[in-house]
């Protein structure tokens, strides 16, 4: 039962990530919107840091 639920959340995870991929058209795009999403959040830190 346990591996049935790991299972199907995993494939619940992995479908709704789907709509987020297609946003990039390709690996390289892909690439560029997690260095994004860093650098923000990098961003983020520096600023509310101390």
């Amino acid at each position: 039962m346990r591996k049935f639920l790991s299972i199907t959340f995993a494939l619940a995870l992995l479908i709704g990530a789907l709509p987020l991929l297609g946003a990039c058209h390709t690996a390289s795009g892909f690439g560029h919107d997690v260095s994004d999403a860093g650098h923000n959040v990098s961003h983020d830190a520096n600023v509310r840091s101390p």
